[in-house]
């Protein structure tokens, strides 16, 4: 027998005579079946539950101890659950129990999705702290990410965790904005990469992950948390889009979380445009939609696009938003029973996570297996990965005189210095409190490497946020006696489920001066008066505006949190048992009024002074004081190597919009070490009928190249990513003329090619 029915995802056409069962046996229910294909088990389900049974699956119920789950969950299933506060191994027991008691003692047994923060590791206390989000871009390796999260799988597999509220594909281009930490850094192309990889690890482990926020959140106006971004439609599918298509077609995710902020004065949760026309029409997303938090309830609090809660949640789920954190769609059963709200909908939604859930398995085996917590959270093993990322992610900004790695027979005292010195500075998102000594700071790092060899004098200086100067005074006499300082500056984060105090980044804290906050400059100033050479390690979850750091400083290294081993990687850097390789995934803005400073912008947007850039004894054109080009530029990271990039050459110049560029670079270490360099092409469409960026990343690749070795690096280039949206926001590969820049940065290019298209 067959037969026809329509789903969300289209029609479907199953033979399914062999599935035929006696349905008034519970245990021959065919959503029971393991053996029949997941569109009929999810109808046989839905025709057997309840109008209530049906809302409580697009609602999340926090978890609690295990003793109350009974007063929690009430003999109910619900969609999702969520755990904060617990221990791997406390969490991994309740999350048992919670399974077998949604199994045992609820009418259809319907298992509940569990879901976990893990943009740098599981959101659960004693996991594995990975370096945040921003510096896993900085790798620029793509395979090692996916190496994270696999081990990060391994953590959420024993827990019992089906579903990562990560990884984030907002673009960072807003600088002031508190979650730039978040993101893979201010490229789409860099970002599709990194997620599509991200992904993948966790998919090893049949866990879905959540891509976020959809879409277009990371510009808000003025850099604020939940501000309208503003833009065009070309402007959406160019730029905001790209991350999401790329990533929805790389890996088919099963969730994704919308944002809980407009577009173009649209709030994106509340639009069918957005999470129905473009997420499941044009992007093809098969998964179910997540809401953020608040965003819902933002509809009508926030927004002011409704006049209630129920409206909102209404809004929400008619326009493709399935399942609501956060509580509005409680509403939603009194809305359908008044003939407001059509029982489609319902179906729809519910269709899409009972989808999720017999697609995860979650009906055979929705448990995890504490009894491996112990043996496989924070094991060293994996411990060991997110040293290899930290050490990968840091980023070497300047070198005067190759004072980096230091030569430790030089100094008898060194003096350790700044507010991030004997700290660890972890993301948002990470599960540790403000002042924890989870980890390794980089004065520990520094004394397990050097131990005795040199004498290390700490001091802290200042604070990181305020304007107290009392300390300053200690640290310039620990640089007095010293032969050499390193200063540790930067910003701070915590994650805002942690009670966070004195934040300087994360999520909720954006800054409006983009300087260094409090008096870290003048304790750079006073160390520097001293006289004596000193290396600047900044640790923060963006990037600020330091030109007097770059002009002053003997040696510049950046690390975008770097995880539990941040402060072991750094000293095996500073002392050359580690090669530093990362690249600048952000631009360094000169100035807080010098930013937008990303690299991809219109040539229209970044026009040359009419002359010399100006300063203050000399104002002129344009920015009348300064220059518009960043401090330091996207894909800029030194190495102890050094690299000679000697030949490239295509396999074809001319091509059609079918075709794949092939170019090969031949690249020479010409040093005495053995290091990684970050290989990059860029395009530049010559003439196009709409503006088009001056330079665009289009591949990249990170190459182990021995001391002395020439190395042929290939990459390629689908002809198809060339395309634009034209006039009429057609996405169209223009013919003519593109040029090829081929470097180690987007302002360090060693070859130009011209290829055409026909």
């Amino acid at each position: 027998m067959r037969k026809m029915f329509f789903t969300s995802m289209g029609l479907l056409l199953i033979t399914y005579s062999s599935y035929a069962v006696d349905n008034s046996r519970s245990d021959t229910l065919l959503y029971k079946n393991s053996k029949a294909p997941v569109p009929l088990r999810v109808e046989d389900l839905l025709k057997r539950m309840t109008l209530k049974e049906k809302m409580l699956q697009l609602q999340n119920r926090g978890s609690g101890k295990i003793e109350d789950i009974e007063q929690i969950f009430n003999g109910q299933s619900y969609g999702c659950t969520h755990e904060m506060n617990m221990t791997a191994q406390k969490c991994a027991d309740m999350y048992q129990q919670l399974q077998t008691y949604i199994q045992k003692k609820t009418r259809l047994g319907i298992p509940v999705l569990t879901a976990a923060e893990g943009i740098e590791g599981i959101l659960q206390n004693n996991c594995t702290i990975f370096p945040q989000a921003l510096a896993q871009g900085s790798t620029f390796n793509p395979q090692l990410i996916q190496k994270m999260t696999n081990a990060a799988g391994s953590e959420a597999q024993v827990i019992g965790i089906h579903q990562i509220l990560s990884p984030v594909l907002d673009i960072a281009r807003e600088l002031r904005w508190g979650r730039v930490e978040e993101t893979f850094g201010e490229d789409p192309f860099l970002i599709a990469e990194m997620a599509t990889s991200f992904i993948r690890g966790y998919q090893q482990y049949n866990i879905t992950c959540t891509p976020k926020h959809f879409v277009a959140h990371g510009s808000p106006s003025g850099g604020l948390n939940c501000a309208n971004v503003s833009g065009g439609e070309r402007e959406l599918r160019s730029l905001y889009l790209y991350p999401f298509a790329k990533v929805i077609a790389n890996t088919s995710p099963l969730s994704l979380m919308s944002c809980y902020s407009s577009y173009d004065g649209v709030a994106v949760s509340g639009s069918s445009y957005y999470m129905t026309d473009i997420l499941r029409g044009e992007l093809g997303f098969k998964g179910y939609v997540y809401s953020d938090w608040g965003s819902v309830e933002r509809l009508q609090t926030f927004h002011h696009a409704v006049n209630s809660r129920e409206e909102a949640a209404v809004r929400s789920l008619e326009a493709g938003v399935d399942l609501d954190v956060d509580g509005a769609y409680e509403t939603l059963e009194k809305m359908v029973t008044e003939g407001k709200l059509e029982m489609k909908y319902v179906d729809q939604a519910v269709r899409r996570i009972l989808n999720v859930k017999f697609t995860l398995g979650l009906f055979e085996n929705p448990y995890g297996d504490p009894s491996k917590v112990q043996k496989v959270v924070r094991s060293a093993k994996n411990v060991a990965i997110s040293k290899e990322v930290a050490d990968e992610s840091a980023v070497l900004l300047k070198n005067e005189g190759n004072i980096l790695p230091l030569n430790l027979s030089k100094y008898k005292t060194i003096a350790v210095v700044g507010p991030n010195a004997d700290q660890t500075v972890f993301g948002d998102y990470a599960w540790t409190g403000r002042d924890t000594k989870e980890g390794v700071t980089l004065l520990q790092g520094l004394k397990d490497v050097i131990g005795n060899k040199v004498r290390l004098n700490y001091a802290q200086g200042c604070d990181w946020w305020s304007k107290d100067r009392t300390k300053i005074n200690e640290a310039v006499k620990a640089v007095e006696a010293s032969d050499l300082t390193i200063v540790a500056i930067g910003t701070r984060s915590t994650f805002l489920g942690r009670s966070p105090k004195y934040s300087t980044s994360g999520e909720g804290f954006d800054l409006s001066s983009l300087e260094l906050p409090g008096v870290q400059e003048e304790l750079l100033k006073a160390v520097k008066a001293a006289g004596k050479p000193f290396i600047v390690v900044f640790i923060a979850g963006k990037p600020l505006a330091m030109p007097w750091v770059k002009d002053n400083a003997d040696a510049v290294i950046c690390q975008w949190y770097g995880g539990e081993m941040q402060g072991r990687s750094l000293a095996d850097i500073i002392t050359g048992a580690v090669n530093p390789s990362g690249k600048l995934n952000v631009s360094f803005p000169r100035s807080t009024g010098n930013s937008p400073s990303y690299y991809n912008h219109f040539v229209t947007d970044r026009n040359e002074p009419f002359d010399s850039p100006g300063n203050t004894e000399d104002p002129k054109g344009h920015y009348i004081f300064d220059r518009p080009d960043p401090l330091w530029n996207f894909g800029h990271g030194l190495s102890y190597s050094s690299f000679k990039y000697i030949n490239c050459s295509l396999a074809d110049s001319v091509l059609t919009s079918k075709d794949i560029i092939k170019v090969d670079i031949e690249i020479q270490n010409t040093s005495e070490i053995d290091g990684q360099e970050v290989v990059q092409v860029y395009v530049h469409d010559k003439v196009s009928s709409v503006a088009t960026p001056v330079q665009q990343l289009k591949a990249f690749k990170k190459e182990w190249i021995k001391k002395g070795k020439q190395k042929t690096v290939h990459l390629e280039i689908p002809v198809c990513e060339l395309g634009l949206y034209n006039i009429k926001m057609q996405y169209v590969v223009e013919p003519g003329e593109f040029e090829l820049q081929i470097g180690g940065a987007a302002d360090d290019i060693h070859f130009k090619k011209t290829i055409t298209v026909k």
